[in-house]
């Protein structure tokens, strides 16, 4: 509490002997002592014998206590304006000094001795405080700690927002460039079909002009006759009969018609059909547009002992005999496969397989996981992907059941589209580089590195001794791959 004075001792002066506080509405007893007005009642209430003075001690009559007014006054003079009432105990109108930890709630002395809270825990308002102010500090220290975690993820949401903003500018930067390339191939592609259409046209129209040259020729030659012919009909009988020998006989002038009995329509039949535009350049594009023609090798290691390589491991035979070879996990002891020596385990790739005249044959992909012990079980199930052909005849997509594929003609050229993102495995007829026509498309959930598998399905009596043939990038009557263009 703030005093306007204070000489030495007027504080202690001004305290209830009682609550140890400023008096607050003090009576004053027949002994000339003074009280709190709340704690002489309270002392009168609780004591069952006489009142004593807590002073004095002196015996004194409680319920004729006046109020000490001059000491009232002295009080409120000296209190500053505006301070605020202390705390007080709303029953006992003493001060809050202890706090009962069962109710956690404020209390005074008497509440602690003779209230509601008689025989609880209490603690010294001081303790209390201290305590508290420990715990709100480790309370706030656990808050800034959160507070910094939260920071520190609104600064990872923030830079995961600017990276996916970037990336998504990237991508669309990558998107247009792509769409320009693909706009540009299809300018190219317009341009091939309008120049052969042109050049049709052109070679038509330089047949039909040489025929219009060589009627026009002969009406010229039967127009220069008729008009000798009218000259010689007005000449006098001697001339007449003189130069009428001279005349192109009749027969000469049928010879001069050269397209009488030869005339034909000429049609306009170009080799591209409109309803096949479209599927057309769809074809082309779809080439064009493949990754780069994988060069592959054939791995020895896993070569069943009865095939032979050759030409750089990219030829692949049966031979008479079985080759001394290590019985190695990686082997095929029981099928006649081998593998690639290079797998796949994500992105897109594309690699041909020339099967030639090879009556059985298969070909596709097979997990680098599967077993190549006893014999191979040719299904998706078993992480093996094949398609092939059976007695020269049969062309089929291995799974459960087995699926008849209806190829026309005899591929001597498979070509092998693997989109291992997107679960596709798609097998096409690529005897002519720029028109693929698809031949089954297995659909999975790729998992794994992916080997390319070539099966020889050598026969015991000796036949289907053929090779199998992994291409190169390049070769004669293949064209030049474009490089990848992703989509």
């Amino acid at each position: 509490m703030a005093w306007q004075v204070s000489p030495p001792g007027l504080h202690d002066q001004l305290q209830c002997p009682i609550c140890l506080e400023v008096f607050k509405e003090p009576l004053v007893l027949p002994c000339g002592h003074s009280y709190c007005k709340a704690c002489l009642l309270s002392l009168s209430c609780h004591l069952a014998s006489e009142l004593r003075c807590p002073v004095c001690r002196r015996a004194v009559d409680g319920s004729s206590s006046p109020p000490n007014v001059s000491l009232a006054r002295v009080i409120e003079a000296l209190r500053l304006p505006g301070d605020p009432e202390p705390t007080v105990c709303a029953h006992h109108r003493n001060p809050l000094s202890l706090f009962c930890e069962k109710d956690q709630e404020l209390i005074c002395g008497l509440c602690g001795l003779l209230g509601s809270h008689q025989h609880h825990p209490v603690t010294p308002v001081s303790t209390v405080y201290s305590r508290m102010k420990e715990e709100l500090a480790a309370f706030l220290s656990d808050l800034k700690q959160e507070q910094k975690e939260v920071d520190e993820h609104i600064a990872k949401l923030e830079n995961n927002r600017t990276r996916i903003v970037n990336e998504s500018d990237v991508f669309s930067w990558v998107i247009r460039r792509e769409f320009q390339e693909l706009h540009r191939l299809v300018d190219e592609e317009k341009a091939r079909c309008l120049e052969g259409i042109q050049g049709h046209t052109r070679g038509l129209l330089a047949s039909l002009g040489l025929q219009l040259a060589q009627a026009q020729g002969a009406r010229e030659r039967l127009a220069q006759a008729a008009r000798v012919q009218e000259q010689l009909g007005g000449a006098s009988q001697l001339e007449f009969i003189r130069k009428y020998h001279r005349l192109a006989s009749r027969a000469e002038l049928q010879q001069a018609r050269p397209w009488e009995g030869a005339f034909s329509p000429i049609s306009f039949k170009p080799a591209l059909h409109q309803a096949d535009i479209k599927l057309t350049v769809w074809k082309r594009l779809f080439r064009k547009v493949l990754p780069a023609l994988e060069c592959l090798r054939l791995d020895p290691a896993t070569a069943h002992p009865l095939l032979e390589l050759s030409k750089g491991d990219t030829v692949v035979q049966c031979g008479l005999l079985a080759q001394r070879r290590a019985s190695q996990p990686e082997r095929f002891d029981y099928n006649t496969c081998v593998l690639a020596s290079r797998g796949f385990s994500c992105g897109r790739h594309y690699w041909e397989v020339t099967v030639g005249s090879k009556s059985d044959w298969r070909l596709g992909i097979i997990k680098g996981t599967a077993s190549r012990k006893g014999k191979l079980s040719k299904s998706p199930e078993h992480g093996v992907w094949l398609i092939g052909l059976k007695e020269g005849r049969v062309y089929e997509a291995f799974g459960c059941p087995r699926v008849p594929l209806p190829v026309a003609g005899h591929p001597h050229r498979i070509g092998v589209y693997l989109h291992y993102e997107q679960g596709e495995l798609t097998f096409f007829n690529a005897d002519r580089p720029d028109d693929l026509r698809p031949l089954y498309t297995f659909q999975a959930d790729f998992q794994g590195k992916l080997y390319p598998i070539l099966d020889m399905c050598w026969h015991e009596r000796g036949s289907n001794s053929l090779p199998l043939v992994l291409p190169p990038p390049t070769g004669p009557g293949h064209l030049p791959s474009p490089q990848p263009t992703k989509l």
